[in-house]
């Protein structure tokens, strides 16, 4: 996903994905790398699984035989409240605790490590203990997790680091913001007189579609990029919670809008774990979003732009 208008551009590498900022005022466009930087490095050091010293991997080690608890940084306590709100919010369709099934699938290491491998064999399912499990105590400091549990936020960290580094940004700088978090898009601030043109790019790069954005976060979620062989199949990320399984490839990518790139990601991973049942629960809880099929098919909800064919 790319987004484009009358602004400044700078891109950088964190969290294992290309990120981009655009400001309206080019005069504070390195604060806003900075900032942007800053909390992408506190983020990786709390939440990132493929990192032994992670708040997360000293968590999962605790919790490996036994059920654990663990004092949070402001930081991981943030992000894994979103994550337990993001569950309640899609019913469990998008869930914090499918770590180890995603480990068990092979997805136990940064992707490019896991690419890197000729195949993977897997030999069992992992288990999800669900988020009803993962108990935050009132003051969201301390955490209480079943045994077994391996915290993954992939499903929601980097949509939610999308909307609190817009918030940052317009909070100590002037202008209007973009920030672009491997196709995670969120805007504050005061957009361009014609809004933000974001486009919504597939997997081979190629855009499909540009819409404009005024206020509105979008995120896509894809079956496509971050794939890898189990077992001379190929594997994507995103896992069915209510299987353990990776949740079938029925769409390509889904792409979402809603009033915070959290929600509209969260949105869009759940399209993808629902497969075939998307579009009408996407309509049902009226939420705009783009669908383009494994076949080539698109579908649209009420609501985005015009220009592809609508659900039924």
């Amino acid at each position: 996903m790319n987004a484009t208008a009358a602004a400044t551009a700078a891109t950088f590498s964190a969290i294992g994905t290309t990120n981009t900022i655009l400001v309206t005022d080019p005069g504070t466009l390195d604060d806003a790398v900075a900032i942007a930087s800053r909390h992408l490095v506190e983020l990786d050091r709390a939440v990132s699984r493929f990192r032994p010293d992670s708040e997360v991997s000293l968590l999962a080690v605790r919790a490996r035989r036994a059920p654990a608890e663990s004092f949070l940084s402001p930081t991981f306590a943030a992000y894994l409240g979103a994550a337990l709100r993001v569950a309640r919010l899609t019913g469990g369709l998008v869930d914090p605790t499918v770590g180890s099934a995603l480990v068990a699938g092979g997805y136990d290491d940064d992707l490019d490590a896991v690419r890197a491998r000729p195949d993977f064999h897997q030999t069992r399912i992992g288990s999800v203990p669900h988020w009803h499990t993962v108990q935050l105590n009132p003051s969201g400091r301390r955490v209480t997790v079943a045994a077994g549990t391996l915290i993954d936020l992939g499903a929601t960290a980097k949509a939610h680091a999308a909307d609190t580094i817009a918030q940052l940004l317009t909070a100590r700088l002037p202008g209007g913001f973009v920030v672009n978090l491997g196709g995670d898009v969120a805007v504050s601030g005061s957009p361009p007189p014609q809004g933000w043109s974001i486009g919504i790019d597939g997997a081979d790069g190629v855009t499909r579609q540009v819409v404009t954005s005024t206020g509105q976060a979008i995120a896509t979620s894809s079956t496509q990029r971050r794939v890898w062989t189990v077992d001379g199949t190929t594997r994507h990320h995103i896992v069915d919670p209510r299987t353990g399984h990776t949740a079938p490839a029925v769409w390509a990518q889904v792409s979402c809008a809603a009033a915070t790139c959290l929600e509209a990601n969260a949105a869009s991973t759940a399209a993808i774990v629902l497969g075939d049942d998307a579009p009408a629960w996407l309509e049902a809880n009226g939420i705009p979003a783009r669908l383009d099929a494994a076949d080539a098919r698109v579908v649209t909800t009420t609501g985005w732009p015009a220009g592809t064919s609508r659900a039924a």
